[in-house]
C-alpha cells in the first residue's frame, strides 16, 4: 500500500476523533509514537494532557465545567519496562495489568470492547511499542462494533516487526464527522514519519482541524538505549 502523508490525511478530515501514530524515523534510529484527541462537545474540549510519571493522563482544563468524566479522563500512555502503551481510553490500564500478569497485548484486550457511548459506540484503539536490545516492534488494535450493533464486537490486531525506516501506521476512531460517527474501517494507514520530533509535532498539530483539536502527545525513543524525548501540545493552556 502506498505510504500516505499525515498532513494530507488530517487536512482532509475535520473529525478523525482520536488517533494513534506509531513508526520509525527515516534515519532508523528512533521509534516514534503520537496520540491526539479531538472534541465536538464542551465536555470533550475541556481537557489537557499532563505528564504522569513515564506516561501522561488527561485532566479537566476547567474542573468547574467537567460534566461526565467516565470516557474522557484516563491515562493514554503508560510504560512497563521496554514497552510503551498508547490508547484512547482506560484500556491502557487493562493492557498494563495484563502484561504484568504475563498476558499478551491481544489477550489483555479480550476483556474489553468498544465504548458504551451509543449511538457512536466509539472504537477502542490501542498501540504498543517494544524497544529492546537495539530492536523495535509494535502492534496496534481496534475493538469496534459491527456497523453500530451494540451486541457484536469486532477485534483486529496488527503487528509490525522490524518496521522500515521512515514508515509508520495511523489508526483513528472515526472515518469522518457524522451523526452517528462512523467507525474507522480497514487496516491502519501506512504513513511517513519524520526524524525531528519538533518538526513532526508541529506538522501533526497544524494539520488537525482548528475547531476540533484538543491535545497532542509525541514521543521519540532511541532504539539503541531507550532514552526518549516527549512533546505535549494543549489547545487549552
Amino acid at each position: 500500500m502506498k505510504t500516505l502523508s499525515l498532513e494530507q490525511e488530517l487536512n482532509a478530515n475535520a473529525y478523525p476523533g482520536r488517533g494513534i501514530v506509531i513508526g520509525r524515523t527515516p534515519d532508523g534510529t528512533r521509534a516514534v509514537a503520537a496520540y491526539f484527541i479531538m472534541g465536538r462537545s464542551t465536555n470533550s474540549r475541556n481537557r489537557v494532557f499532563v505528564e504522569d510519571g513515564d506516561g501522561i493522563r488527561t485532566q479537566a482544563f476547567d474542573p468547574s465545567k467537567m460534566e461526565d468524566p467516565s470516557l474522557i479522563i484516563y491515562a493514554p500512555v503508560r510504560v512497563l519496562g521496554e514497552q510503551t502503551i498508547v490508547t484512547n481510553g482506560d484500556q491502557t490500564d487493562t493492557i498494563y495489568d495484563g502484561l504484568k500478569k504475563g498476558l499478551s497485548f491481544e489477550q489483555s484486550l479480550r476483556t474489553r470492547c468498544f465504548e458504551p457511548d451509543a449511538p457512536n459506540y466509539t472504537p477502542r484503539i490501542s498501540g504498543i511499542l517494544k524497544v529492546k536490545d537495539n530492536t523495535f516492534h509494535y502492534a496496534m488494535s481496534i475493538l469496534k462494533s459491527n456497523d453500530g450493533d451494540p451486541d457484536s464486537c469486532q477485534r483486529f490486531t496488527f503487528s509490525y516487526e522490524n518496521p522500515k525506516a521512515g514508515e509508520g501506521h495511523f489508526l483513528h476512531t472515526y472515518q469522518h464527522d457524522g451523526n452517528p460517527l462512523p467507525s474507522f474501517a480497514g487496516e491502519p494507514k501506512p504513513v511517513a514519519i519524520l526524524d525531528d520530533i519538533d518538526t513532526f509535532t508541529k506538522l501533526l498539530w497544524n494539520s488537525l482541524n482548528e475547531d476540533n483539536k484538543v491535545s497532542l502527545f509525541v514521543r521519540s525513543i532511541c532504539i539503541a538505549d531507550g532514552t526518549c524525548e516527549t512533546r505535549i501540545v494543549n489547545k487549552n493552556s
